[in-house]
């Protein structure tokens, strides 16, 4: 099997605060029966070794960065993990970023120390392994492709969120271990600090993001957030594929939260609504719809109670689920007040009550500004929950809108608005509404829907056409 090594800062099931995780944690036991072999190296966070099963300390060294580190080699569910225990660095009570004062002021040196191990990793091997490949996900082990970048061995950087770029000031050259004729525009320098995120786009051999329509839009000045540019200068090694799901978490047939159901046997459909709305205290009659989301301006969120007063008015619901910015949490729970009978609002996360949500939901909201692949959707479209989504990144790559010439194919699976904005929000949302007073198109829609694969096989086969391109002569 060709060997590769996967650099990021979070993987399921150890530890996750995004979409990142997902990725990293589902990627390698999808490529397994591809013939790819892939290890993940992760930061071991607080708690993170004490997860891992028949674990062994592979590699060490009395200083990195001012503290002893080794490498705990282990596994959990399937996933094969070089865990970089340094606990000066990572043995922290806040997340993996940041705590409730904000970012970390040393991050620069925490992921130059992750990046550091795995290029030596990738040159030197650990306990026998040495990669074919290494995989770097975005900017926190984006400095991995620029310190390989005269190796023989190839790297891949997959950006996952382009807006999370790695930037830190001039005097982090040093803490990164690279020399002042790195600080170039052809380089590392980025409007006049250091960007590892771009580090990476520079030395990578090919770059991937994580939708094909968000590989374009990063190219234009509106998506790409500085490094168009850069994006533009490296069109030709930069490859859209789409994130998958896993099926078997995902599963409306073998969900334990919900009652089962699927796309031949819908009545659990039913019960899961009535359910939910009972959780919540509603009675709708119409169309009822979900949000799960964090509480963003990036989310689209600020577009929802200007667009949503219509649906309400003509029997539709809403249930949300998320947190963040206070003013968008507020703009929620006033909504929930004037309409208490249709509007259910629940500030933070729980994963059963958002399995609930989607089993019991009609409709999903996604109006987001920019989203790169987005999960959402796709969970909303394997529980027969439409999803109502903007025409950006992996949302419109995922989703075939309602339109007439849709309508005549039937092959629309839920609904897609343009421009971003609360008018096309409130059109959408008007549709919805059309749509589900035909119970039999309805229920036709749902259907599809429920039948659209995306797992993660077809995109573990690009990742592998991609990679074996990269390692043949």
């Amino acid at each position: 099997m060709k060997k590769i090594l996967s650099v990021a800062s979070e993987a399921v099931p150890l530890i996750k605060t995004g979409g990142l995780a997902d990725v990293v944690g589902a990627l390698p036991g999808a490529l397994a029966p591809l013939g790819w072999e892939m290890r993940v190296l992760i930061p071991a966070y607080r708690g993170v070794i004490k997860l891992l099963k028949s674990k062994k300390s592979v590699w060490q060294t009395p200083d990195l960065h001012g503290g002893e580190a080794r490498l705990i080699e282990g596994r959990i569910a399937g996933l094969y993990v070089l865990a970089l225990d340094a606990p000066h660095l990572y043995d922290r009570e806040g997340g993996p970023y940041s705590d409730a004062a904000g970012d970390y002021r040393d991050n620069a040196t925490r992921f130059a120390a992750l990046c550091q191990v795995a290029a030596e990793i990738a040159r030197e091997g650990v306990a026998g392994w040495r990669p074919d490949l290494v995989h770097a996900h975005d900017w926190h082990a984006g400095l991995v492709p620029w310190y390989l970048r005269d190796e023989t061995i190839p790297t891949v950087l997959t950006i996952h969120n382009v807006a999370f770029q790695g930037r830190f000031a001039r005097s982090t050259l040093e803490v990164m271990q690279l020399p002042e004729a790195d600080f170039h525009r052809d380089r590392v320098e980025y409007w006049g600090d250091v960007s590892t995120l771009k580090a990476g786009l520079m030395g990578a051999d090919a770059i991937t993001t994580v939708s094909p329509r968000y590989a374009q839009e990063l190219m234009r000045p509106e998506f790409g957030m500085g490094l168009e540019g850069v994006l533009q200068l490296r069109a030709d090694r930069l490859h859209g594929i789409l994130n998958g799901i896993d099926p078997e978490l995902w599963s409306p047939e073998n969900d334990p939260h919900i009652v089962s159901f699927s796309a031949t046997r819908m009545q659990g459909k039913e019960r899961n609504n009535k359910m939910l709305q009972e959780e919540f205290q509603l009675d709708v009659e119409g169309p009822l719809a979900i949000l799960v989301s964090r509480l963003t301006d990036q989310k689209g969120i600020d577009l929802i109670a200007p667009a949503i007063e219509p649906f309400l008015d003509a029997g539709g619901g809403l249930v949300v689920l998320g947190s963040g910015d206070r003013r968008a949490e507020a703009a929620m729970l006033d909504l929930a007040a004037r309409y208490p009978s249709q509007v259910g609002v629940r500030i933070g996360y729980d994963e059963a009550l958002s399995h609930r949500m989607f089993a019991g939901g009609d409709a999903v909201l996604v109006p987001s500004r920019f989203e790169p692949c987005g999960l959402t959707q796709l969970y909303g479209l394997r529980y027969g929950c439409l999803p109502v989504v903007a025409a950006v990144g992996g949302l419109a790559d995922t989703v075939i809108g309602l339109t007439p010439a849709t309508e005549a194919a039937k092959t629309s699976t839920g609904f897609v608005f343009h421009p971003v904005d609360a008018l096309a929000l409130r059109q959408a949302l008007a549709q919805v509404t059309a749509l589900y007073a035909d119970p039999k198109a309805w229920a036709a829609t749902v259907r599809r829907a429920m039948k659209t694969d995306w797992g993660w096989a077809r995109s573990a086969e690009r990742y592998a056409a991609l990679f074996q391109g990269l390692l043949s002569p």
